[in-house]
């Protein structure tokens, strides 16, 4: 069967503050979209991937209308319903007879509800696709209904079927590698500037799943009964190898924390440092799982950085998140990374449950304190099905757009504060850390590529904005 898989449209404006949108923007490789890709073509069906992120929505439109695919899959964050709703409707405007499914982070969380919501959307996929898309389109090949298939909701003649849970996939390494064929210009999809020193940029998930339990982070184990499933380090050494021959010269890997699995991940260092590849590599770790050792065979192996979900400087509110780390773990982490030679990235979140403004600035002074390379500062989002969306009249107000759904917008509101000191602190963060003349110094020094110059420009000028835009942050802006 012709097959589309489609993320629909959206810009960077939607998301970020149009004036700062260039030092913020991202494009990641869509990987479970590459993965669902992938399994189909094993399956002997034809696929087409349609990005939204690069072209406009008539467009998408265009080349499906061209295309007359029989099947639509169409992939949807929280953010992106709204997006993926009105796409679905002009899907089925265009050929009635396409049979259209949803997937993605919140299809899985809220299930039939969004048949509920899109009525012109067939069918809705809960969790991993790569079985489940296959098994519907194996179905519709022969004319059959849906019926037994686990992980989907569907419609049957008026009414919804709701799914039956469907296993998450435990032999990873029996899955074929996601299709980046069907990316089109690999250099387009960069992430964030100055998180990457060579392009094209591929990105890889060495296990899935995570065992910690962060309010805000939403799992498709919710139980946490699989933990993490890790590929075999010969199977992630031979994708590495497959995105070397496809000319690929930098990885970031994805894995919630590359560490998890403390002897794993020192392995996979020593075994791309034996090999010799040509490539340098980027991951993220948890401060309480990494030591000097590995921070050290990291960079030997090609690491040039790690991030570390740092989130607070103050413990009460880390014991909120429950994040299962302390502020000094933080510290440390971030100092031995230094000395290893690695950058670091920490990202930080205002408005925690319990959290007061003053308790906020605190936050702010420990960025400052520990100096990591870039600090990022969001809004605390817990998206649909994480702990804190499910009991959050516990601790907060929730706001009722899903265009608030990104690290952008205070979609959550403790009760300790209000949803415009969430917005100021946001700007007194980055104002603060990035106007600090040891910063500002140190990043000059480093400058070395064209591509150094431009994440440079970029920072500068929005901060200039920082400076002087007071509302910035807010939703207003992010319309202008």
């Amino acid at each position: 069967m012709k097959c589309a898989l489609i993320i629909p449209a959206w810009s960077p404006e939607e998301i970020f503050p149009a004036k700062t949108a260039g030092s913020q923007i991202n494009y990641w490789q869509p990987l479970g979209t590459l993965y669902v890709a992938s399994a189909l073509l094993k399956a002997g069906h034809e696929v087409r991937f349609l990005n939204g992120a690069f072209m406009p929505h008539e467009e998408i439109l265009k080349a499906i209308e061209e295309y007359r695919p029989d099947f639509a899959g169409l992939y949807s964050t929280a953010f992106g319903w709204g997006k993926a709703v009105r796409t679905a409707s002009d899907i089925k405007r265009l050929l009635k007879d396409v049979f259209v499914c949803a997937g993605g982070p919140y299809p899985t969380a809220v299930g039939a509800q969004c048949l509920r919501e899109a009525e012109d959307m067939d069918a809705v996929v809960l969790g991993e696709g790569e079985i489940t898309v296959v098994e519907i389109l194996s179905r519709l090949s022969g004319d059959f209904g849906l019926d037994g298939i686990e992980g989907t909701a569907f419609r049957e003649g008026k009414g919804i079927v709701t799914p039956s849970p469907r296993s998450l996939v435990s032999d990873l390494d029996s899955l074929p590698f996601p299709e980046r064929g069907l990316l089109g210009e690999t250099g387009l999809y960069v992430p964030p500037p100055a998180t990457y020193r060579r392009k094209p940029v591929a990105v890889v998930m060495t296990s899935r799943g995570c065992n910690r339990r962060c309010i805000f982070c939403f799992q498709m184990d919710k139980d946490r009964a699989s933990g993490i499933r890790y590929r075999g380090i010969g199977n992630v050494l031979e994708e590495i190898e497959l995105c070397l021959r496809q000319g690929y010269r930098e990885i970031k890997f994805i894995d919630d924390t590359l560490a998890a699995d403390y002897d794993r991940a020192m392995q996979l260092a020593r075994e791309i440092k034996s090999r010799r590849f040509d490539f340098t590599w980027f991951a993220s770790a948890c401060v309480n799982q990494v030591d000097k050792p590995l921070l050290k065979a990291f960079k030997d192996a090609g690491c040039w950085a790690i991030l570390f979900g740092a989130e607070s400087g103050v413990q009460k509110n880390l014991n909120a998140l429950k994040k299962g780390t302390t502020v000094e773990q933080i510290r440390r982490a971030v100092r031995d990374a230094k000395e290893a030679g690695l950058k670091v990235l920490t990202p930080f979140i205002f408005g925690i449950p319990g959290e007061t403004y003053a308790e906020a600035l605190e936050t702010i002074e420990f960025a400052c304190e520990i100096n990591p390379d870039i600090a990022n500062f969001h809004c605390l989002t817990p998206f649909p099905g994480s702990e804190l969306y499910d009991n959050v009249e516990k601790y907060g107000t929730l706001s009722e757009d899903l265009n608030d759904y990104t690290y952008q917008g205070a979609a959550f509101v403790p009760y300790t504060m209000n949803r415009e000191e969430i917005v100021e602190l946001r700007r007194t963060a980055f104002k603060r850390f990035y106007s600090r003349p040891e910063f500002l110094i140190k990043r000059a020094l480093g400058l070395r590529t064209t591509d150094d110059l431009a994440a440079a420009f970029n920072g500068l000028r929005s901060l200039f904005w920082v400076w002087t835009q007071k509302g910035l942050f807010s939703r207003k802006e992010r319309r202008c």
